[in-house]
Parts: C-alpha cells; sequence; structure tokens
C-alpha cells in the first residue's frame, strides 16, 4: 500500500520536470563570492541589492511530498517580451532572466539518474545548479535568455527522515527570487548603464552635443554664469532640450530599465505515508460504517412494514 501511495505522487509531480543538472557559471557567482546565504536576517535576498526595481514573481509546487520522491517546482516570471533592455555595449537587446530557489534543509536538486531523458532533452541548454558546495538546498540558474524561460522548472528531491536524523515531517517554507533584464549596480557597488542619467547642477541647458560614439554632452548654465557638463552613456534617450530650466539630480535621459527582481514565499509539506494510510483507513471505516448504517436501517423498515401488515 505504501508503495502504491509514493509511485501515485511520484506520477502526480514528475508530470512536467523540464532542467537539466550542470554548473551554472554566470551572474550569480558575484552573490555566491559576497554572500554565504543569498536570504539576510530581513528576509531579503541578495539579488535585490543589483536589481533595483521591483516585479512580479510566482511559483507552483505541490503542497505535500512524500519522503525521497522527485517533484517539481515551477517559477514564473512574467514580462513582456516585446521590451528590448539596454546591453553593457549601448545596444538594445533581448532580457536574460535568473532565478534562485532556497529550499528547506534536506532538500536538493534531484540527480540526474532521476530525471527522466526526455525531460533532460526538452531543456537542453538551460542549467541549474547548487548556490555552493555546502548548500545544496540552494538553487541557482541563469541568466538565460527570457523569451524562452518565462517559466522555469526545478526537479526536487525530498530528503528521507528515515535516513537522516535531523529531518522531520513538518511544514516547511521555500523562498523565490527572479529576475528579469540587468540590474543597475555592478558587483564593484559602482551604477550600470542602465540607470537614467542625472543632472549634476542646476540651471539651464546650454548645448547638447552627440559624440561619434554614441554618448552625449550636455553642458548646463548655472545661476553663476557657470558651464557645469553632464556626460551620459551610449545607447540612452535625451528628454531635455537647449534652453530648458532643470534643477539638480533631475533626469536628463529616459530610464533605460525595463527589467527589475520579485521575490516570494510558499509552504510545503514533508508527509508521512503512514498518515496517508491511516487516513484512507478512516475514511473506508466511515463509508463501511455509513453503508452498515443504512443496510441496517432498511432491514428495520421492513420489520416495521411486516408486522403492520400482519
Amino acid at each position: 500500500m505504501k508503495k502504491i501511495i509514493q509511485q501515485l505522487f511520484s506520477l502526480i509531480i514528475l508530470n512536467n520536470t523540464n532542467l537539466l543538472v550542470a554548473p551554472s557559471n554566470a551572474y550569480p557567482v558575484y552573490a555566491q563570492q559576497a554572500y554565504a546565504n543569498p536570504r539576510e536576517a530581513n528576509g531579503r535576498i541578495a539579488c535585490a541589492n543589483c536589481h533595483l526595481a521591483q516585479k512580479p514573481v510566482s511559483i507552483e509546487s505541490p503542497s505535500a511530498v512524500l519522503p525521497d520522491t522527485v517533484f517539481e517546482a515551477v517559477i514564473k516570471i512574467p514580462y513582456d517580451t516585446n521590451k528590448k533592455q539596454l546591453l553593457a555595449n549601448g545596444q538594445r537587446g533581448p532580457l536574460n532572466v535568473g532565478a534562485v530557489l532556497i529550499l528547506p534543509d534536506g532538500f536538493k536538486l534531484a540527480p540526474s539518474n532521476r530525471i527522466p531523458d526526455t525531460i533532460k532533452q526538452k531543456n537542453k541548454g538551460v542549467y541549474i545548479s547548487p548556490y555552493s558546495a555546502k548548500s545544496e538546498n540552494i538553487l541557482v540558474v541563469g541568466p538565460i535568455l527570457g523569451d524562452k524561460n518565462k517559466e522555469i522548472a526545478f526537479p526536487i528531491l525530498a530528503p528521507d527522515p528515515i535516513k537522516s536524523k535531523e529531518i522531520n515531517f513538518l511544514k516547511y517554507p521555500i523562498y523565490v527570487g527572479a529576475n528579469r533584464g540587468r540590474g543597475q549596480i555592478n558587483p564593484n557597488g559602482e551604477k550600470s548603464n542602465n540607470n537614467p542619467v542625472l543632472s549634476n547642477a542646476s540651471g539651464k541647458i546650454n548645448d547638447i552635443h552627440q559624440n561619434t560614439n554614441g554618448t552625449y554632452d550636455i553642458s548646463i548654465k548655472n545661476s553663476e554664469g557657470g558651464i557645469v557638463d553632464s556626460k551620459t552613456t551610449k545607447g540612452v534617450d535625451i528628454i531635455v532640450k537647449p534652453g530648458q530650466l532643470i534643477t539638480k539630480d533631475s533626469p536628463l535621459t529616459i530610464d533605460p530599465n525595463v527589467g527589475g527582481f520579485g521575490q516570494v514565499e510558499t509552504e510545503i509539506v514533508l508527509q508521512n505515508s503512514n498518515r496517508i494510510i491511516g487516513y484512507l483507513v478512516f475514511c473506508i471505516a466511515i463509508v463501511l460504517c455509513q453503508s452498515f448504517l443504512i443496510i441496517k436501517k432498511k432491514q428495520y423498515e421492513r420489520v416495521q412494514i411486516a408486522e403492520m401488515n400482519f
């Protein structure tokens, strides 16, 4: 009975698993080098330190799983695929996406031999890896092309409390963070070109000069008659014009950022199969009792009818 229940659970939660297990050498490496755990004490995930804009993200996962079974957690990263982001070279290009999945202790990425070959082939080129050698329960993926990966599926192996005394049959939290597009802060703490250019002085726009490399030099005449220059990065769109009055720190360009980061959490129950068996036995007993009660009632009614006819 126990084995049948485990097989039923496996069929339900393995239906759409579609990630490969392989190393991930990408932007998450910056967080890996700076944070032993990407989730800070206040609940904030470290990715939000570079991706400043807030965007939605969601996760779909089973509410309960059995020990030593593989289940699928799907992270959804919605965004408008028609939008293009400003790349580091000043050109416009498609958005990339990335995600981090923080699982309870004991949960980890399912081994390759537990994932069907058809599912591996389905998501060929999408790689996922543990956050570190000591944090197998924290998984990262990306950056990868967003237009083909707005949904990222993680095949997860649930722990077995029988094999590990540190694991219990309890309800556990799962934390998710996901981004689309480039960040506004570089790992060295400096701003990236994915930010609006702000005026460094108050005054009147004196001149706007476009350089051969695609950047702009904007000269501002302040109240004292001096000229202050503001230089833009390549690929931005100017929103000011000569003669316009501006104040310090007001935007000179359109905000090029079209992405952002979001985080969410959910819960999962590591279910004891014996409890399920007990529940099924209880339900069957209730059904049998109800059936016997109905049969007994019918017999009593027949006796009453027979006595009345007599």
